[in-house]
């Protein structure tokens, strides 16, 4: 018996090539394989194999001692503690935001999540140009404030005025996310908890809040992973110290043409993003779990 089995099973796979059907699936697919791994994963590869060579060619891993000492750790914790500043004020403004815009009729809504996205379609550069103008000394919060002590405000090329650039770009993704979770939120159960007494703060804390933490934590994430590779804003509003990887990047491939080193902070930086996107897939999978236990 175990002869004709072995004889008819490497006809499987030659039957299945000769199906129509599935060449021409291999057909279809063939472009996008190709074009991830020309795009994508050589690209990613050859950055790997460059951040692990010296300049001789053998194998080392003192780029990625350098990366991680002296004043290139120093950028890598500066771009957490900015990235995460980042997620926190886009959280907190998005969650004000995207509960406010739920609790408008439909056409109120669908206006105020156009206002809240459009700006996202005009260029990052022209953005970050018009919030310099805006925190300047001579800029529109400045002619505000010009009754306050110490006026006028040193809100630019430094870290509060980098927080504030990113928070922007930032928010539409965020109140994006929010927004979808809230409007999932089933509302009856909000009157259920009020029409057994419970007060407005115990309903946020003991049944909204616990509904749409998932995507309170996804959102976050999300932001401070796209906050981790930014470039534009914080290399125009920020200053020497407030250098983020990405700028530092830039720096060693054009002015130090240090490839090595760049390879290898990008790796890093790889990495982070990542370890960021497993946490969304976990919490995501927390959510969906905890909605199905809800459910049933």
């Amino acid at each position: 018996m175990a002869a004709p089995l072995t004889a008819t099973a490497p006809a499987r796979p030659r039957k299945l090539l000769a199906s129509r059907k599935t060449r021409v699936g291999i057909l279809y697919a063939l472009p996008v394989v190709v074009y991830l791994l020309v795009l994508f994963v050589y690209p990613i590869f050859s950055t790997l194999l460059l951040s692990l060579q010296n300049a001789d060619g053998s194998l080392t891993l003192h780029w990625y001692v350098e990366s991680l000492t002296g004043v290139n750790l120093a950028v890598l914790i500066t771009t957490l503690r900015i990235s995460a500043e980042t997620a926190l004020f886009s959280l907190v403004f998005g969650f004000v935001l995207a509960n406010a815009i739920t609790r408008l009729k439909p056409l109120w809504a669908a206006l105020a999540m156009l206002i809240v996205v459009v700006p996202h379609f005009i260029s990052a550069l022209v953005r970050t140009y018009g919030w310099i103008i805006m925190l300047g000394d001579k800029g529109l919060v400045n002619e505000s404030l010009a009754w306050a002590p110490g006026a006028p405000l040193q809100l630019l090329y430094n870290e509060l005025g980098v927080v504030i650039g990113t928070t922007s770009m930032m928010l539409p993704y965020t109140v994006l996310l929010l927004y979808g979770v809230m409007r999932g939120v089933d509302r009856r159960l909000l009157a259920a908890a009020a029409s057994m007494g419970a007060g407005r703060v115990t309903i946020f804390r003991r049944v909204y809040l616990p509904l749409v933490a998932p995507g309170l934590a996804s959102a976050g994430l999300l932001s401070f992973i796209l906050s981790l590779g930014y470039y534009i804003t914080p290399a125009l509003m920020g200053g020497p110290n407030q250098t983020m990887i990405a700028t530092l990047i830039n720096q060693q491939v054009t002015k130090e043409s240090q490839w090595n080193g760049a390879a290898a902070q990008g790796v890093i930086l790889l990495l982070l993003t990542l370890a960021g996107l497993l946490l969304v897939k976990a919490v995501t999978s927390l959510g969906a779990s905890r909605k199905k236990r809800s459910a049933s």
